[in-house]
Parts: structure tokens; sequence; C-alpha cells
């Protein structure tokens, strides 16, 4: 069984639509699908018919923006009650955070003598419910300015570069509440790599644990070998659910294809569990498995 847990659709900053995304999974010879678009479950309904087509099992999820300690950290909830109102104020404001500092980029790009519009970033952010600097970027390409997406990040829109501006994230420890309340289970992204959490120690995994968390995301494009090693130790020692995923954006983003990294059925079976005890605890409706 081929199972990739975080995925990206048009929903969010990928380039394949839901259904496409689903289409694309089942001809990368995958069993099991978790779309986790950014801050929305935009994606859900679409992806969901899509997987009961093609019969692929698709697990519904977002990946939310979070900080912890001044770091942004990415946190991928599985199965919580998209409707639960706290959550969805919270998300609310990540998405407005994102479009509202869209303007601000623009402006920044254009003093820096690049003829970019919002009509440029409204084209390449057609269908998203999640507008953001991916697709400033994608604007970028298509304008010529930058080569890719990544060049884009790496000369104009990343930390510390000239069009960069912040936005709010939730809190990680209010995120990990919010979820569990709305009968999800968590999984910090990719925590040694790009959006992680600073390299966290066994320490710090643990008291994240103890509010909520259900695993981490160990095998992943962001982590070498030995990262890799020393993060299932970590999952070992606090019995924390180890996932293992493609992080795949379709063309928005290189070395990320479907299937490059999965779960182990095992891992798979105790994260659901997870999902399930979280669900009776709050009492909420919670999204199904398709398939």
């Amino acid at each position: 069984m081929r199972i990739d847990l975080h995925t990206h659709s048009r929903a969010s900053d990928g380039t394949d639509s839901p259904s496409g995304l689903v289409r694309a999974a089942a001809d990368a010879g995958l069993d099991v699908l978790a779309i986790t678009d950014h801050d929305t479950a935009a994606g859900w309904a679409e992806a969901s018919a899509a997987a009961a087509e093609v019969g692929v099992e698709l697990v519904p999820g977002m990946e939310i923006s979070t900080r912890h300690h001044g770091r942004s950290v990415h946190l991928l909830a599985y199965l919580p009650d998209p409707t639960y109102g706290p959550l969805t104020e919270q998300l609310g404001q990540v998405l407005r955070g994102r479009g509202s500092r869209v303007p601000v980029m623009i402006e920044r790009l254009r003093g820096l003598g690049i003829d970019i519009t919002a009509d440029d970033v409204r084209r390449a952010s057609d269908g998203t419910a999640a507008p953001g600097r991916p697709h400033v970027a994608d604007a970028l390409v298509s304008l010529g300015v930058v080569a890719d997406r990544d060049a884009a990040f790496a000369t104009y829109l990343g930390w510390g570069k000239p069009a960069h501006i912040d936005r709010y994230a939730i809190p990680l420890v209010d995120a990990l509440r919010l979820v569990a309340e709305a009968g999800g289970a968590a999984v910090v992204a990719h925590p040694w790599g790009r959006g992680g959490l600073g390299r966290p120690d066994e320490d710090t995994l643990g008291e994240l644990q103890e509010v909520g968390l259900a695993g981490i995301e160990v095998d992943h494009q962001d982590h070498d070998a030995e990262a890799r090693d020393r993060l299932r130790a970590i999952a070992r020692n606090l019995s924390l659910v180890v996932t293992g995923s493609s992080d795949y954006h379709g063309d928005g983003k290189t070395d990320h294809e479907l299937g490059c990294n999965t779960t182990e059925p095992d891992e798979y079976s105790r994260l659901l569990e997870l999902a399930r005890e979280a669900s009776r605890r709050s009492g909420r409706v919670t999204p199904a498995v398709v398939g």
C-alpha cells in the first residue's frame, strides 16, 4: 500500500485542481492520498468525488499556518471538523492575512522596477481560497522576471528579501488545541526543514505532544538521511506517529513528485485511530475517509 499524506491543489498553492490531484495520485500508483491545502478545506468536496470515481482512498486534511517562539511552523491537521467555529475563525484570520499582504508585495516589487499588477496575481491565483506569495511568484514567472517559484522566493519573496511581508499565523499551541477540539489529529510538517521548528529536540516535541501533537513528518524531501534517522528515533521514544509525504504542489514545486516519500501502513492506521479518538472526545461530526 502506497500512502502520501501531504499534497496541495489549486485550492491553495498547488497547480492541479482537487480532482486533477486525485487523478494524478491514481496515475502515480498511490492507494491513499491526503489533500492538505493551506488553511482551507475548500478542495475537499471535489477531491472526494474524484476519489470515489478512481478508487483512491482520500483523507481530508489541511496544512495550518502557525508560529512558535517566533518561527513559522506548518501543522498538518487530518480529519478535523471544518465547521468548528473557533477553528474557522482563526483560519479566516490567516487567509485574510495572506490576501492583505499581496497588494503590499506588489507595491514593493513595483518599487524595484518590476511591472507587476494586481490583475497579474489574480490570474495566477484563479480558483484558490488562499492567495498569497506563491501566486505572486507565479505572476513573476509568467512575466518572465524569474524562471520559477524557487527563484522568485530566493530573489524577492522569501524571508529577508525586498518584497517579503509578514502575516498572521496561529500560535502553535493554540492550533494544536483547536485541531483536537475539532476532532482531528495533528502532525508537524517537515520539522527539521523549511517552515519548521528550528530542529526541535525530543523535549520540545514531548511538550507539544502533551498539548495534542499526534505525530511528525519524518520522510520529507527537506530531511536528509541523518535527519530522518534522528527524527524516527525521537518519534519512537515518544510513541509519536511517523509520516512520510511528497508535499506535492504540481508544477509549483520541483523534486516533490507524488509518492516520492510515503507513510507506512501501520503508521497510517495509528494516525486514523488517533483521529477517531479525537473525534469521540470532541463530540463533533468529523469528516470520513473517502473510499
